[in-house]
This record gives C-alpha cells, structure tokens and sequence, in this order.
C-alpha cells in the first residue's frame, strides 16, 4: 500500500522520525563533494551522509580507517554548501571518538562548527554510550550503526554478515534499544539479516536505515559511487546499480582523448 508523501522543504531529525511513524520509507546516499551533492539534493534524496567511506572510493583506501578528521571536515564542508532540503550527517572517522568522551565531544564540535554539518554518525553500542551521551548532552544530534561496523574490520577480519549467531543477535537488539534510549535520532544497520533487522526496526520509535539489511526497515543508503557503477569492482548482494557509469565516463573520455588526438576536437563552432 502506497504512503502519502509529506512535502518537507527542509528535511530535519524530527522528519524522520515523523517519517517512520507515518509508514514513509526514507531515502539516504552518501556524497562528499559539493557537485554530486547539489545532484543528490536536488532529486530529492531525505539524507545525504558524508561517509567515512570517502577514504575508499575518494582517496583509493583499503578501509575506511586512514582517512582524518580534517579531511572528514573539507568533505562536509564541501557537501553542506550544495545542500537546500537534506539533512546532512557526517562520520566521526576512526581515532577521533573511540579513546573517551571527551575526545568524542571535541570531534563532533569540530565538526558541526567547521563544516555545518547537522549530525554525527558513530559506530558502535554500549561500548561507546557514554561518549554519544556526551555528544548528545552538547545538542549534537546523533545517529548510531551497528552490524557490521567497517572501523572495526580488523577485529571482525571479514566483511561477511553479521549477527547470525543468537547471542550477536541479541546484543544488537539490546544495543539498538539504548541507541534509542540515551537520545540517538536513527541508527543504521549494515549487513545483518532482514528478519533480525526487521525486528530491530520494530522495536523501537526511531528509524532504522538498512544497507544490506533488507526491506523491513524504515530506510535504505547506498554508497552513491556503487549504486551509480563508478566502481566496478564491487557487487555485493544488497547493491543495486542503478546506471553504469564506469563504462559510460571511459567511453565518453575515451573520446575526448582520440578526438583530440584527431584535430577533430575543438572545431570551428567551439573555438573564438
């Protein structure tokens, strides 16, 4: 059954919480440059997240550990200046939250005053609760992920799915449930089965956005680099391409080179 759609001008944590009460689903991708996120705003996308995942599909990374808090600043940064309706979270990279509170505290400060950024994504459950109380206590809204965690890669040692295992599973319920509890506005949850993400996202009143976690949740992201097909090199099951991009940039810059090459480019109509 089709959900009525509220035309919200400006997308807010209050929107989607609304959201997820009125049955509307919730759209996410990630951007990090002003030019893909003036593009992603405009078609009408409810949140854009500038994910650590920019060390992997903008600096070439293995993981997403490398990238610094500096450099997660120029990205938001960049992102909140293209942006009129979405609602804009930023990671908290590696390094900058995990050590204590307040460390987590002056990470977060940093980025909302440096980049205008208007959440905070961090990784993690009642391991990290006292630092989003922190960070929460200073008004900075947060949005929580559990699952598979990608800062966490080298303690897991794969990127397979998570939360099989009936005590896994039950953490990650029990971790969504203080999420929401200590004040998070959404969480996110990647790569776990849809029965148990759909029962998380039961469970509680705050929108849960799925990435790998199938249908019964309150919202989806993808990273705007996989779902367009600039990068070919990576299909996962939950990946849905929605162009082929790689092979459509390659053949159009392969043009350019040969017409350049030939004197065809530029012609008389395209010089002064």
């Amino acid at each position: 059954m089709s959900v009525a759609k509220k035309d919200y001008k400006r997308i807010t944590t209050k929107s989607l919480i609304e959201m997820k009460s009125n049955g509307e689903k919730i759209s996410m991708l990630t951007a990090y440059d002003y030019t893909m996120a003036k593009i992603v705003d405009t078609a009408g996308v409810d949140v854009i997240l500038v994910g650590d995942s920019a060390s992997n599909v903008m600096a070439g990374h293995e993981t997403t550990l490398p990238i610094t808090l500096d450099q997660m600043i120029y990205h938001a940064s960049s992102v909140v200046r293209a942006v009129e309706r979405a609602l804009v979270v930023v990671d908290l990279p590696f390094g900058s939250y995990q050590s204590d509170p307040k460390e987590a505290l002056r990470s977060s400060i940093r980025i909302m005053k440096e980049s205008g950024g208007h959440a905070v994504k961090l990784e993690g459950g009642k391991e990290i609760k006292e630092s989003i109380k922190k960070i929460l206590h200073a008004g900075i809204p947060v949005m929580g992920h559990l699952g598979l965690t990608p800062q966490s890669i080298y303690k897991f040692g794969t990127y397979s799915v998570r939360a099989k295992e009936e005590e896994e599973a039950e953490k990650l319920i029990e971790d969504a449930q203080m999420l929401e509890k200590v004040g998070c506005f959404a969480v996110v949850l990647e790569k776990i089965p849809a029965a148990l993400a759909k029962k998380v996202a039961d469970s509680i009143s705050i929108p849960v956005i799925g990435i790998g976690a199938g249908g019964g949740v309150d919202g989806q992201v993808l990273v705007i680099h996989d779902m367009l097909g600039m990068n070919n090199e990576f299909s996962p099951r939950f990946l849905r391409r929605y162009l082929n991009l790689y092979e459509e940039m390659t053949k159009a810059i392969g043009q350019y080179a040969a017409d350049v090459k030939s004197s065809d480019f530029p012609n008389e109509k395209e010089q002064y």
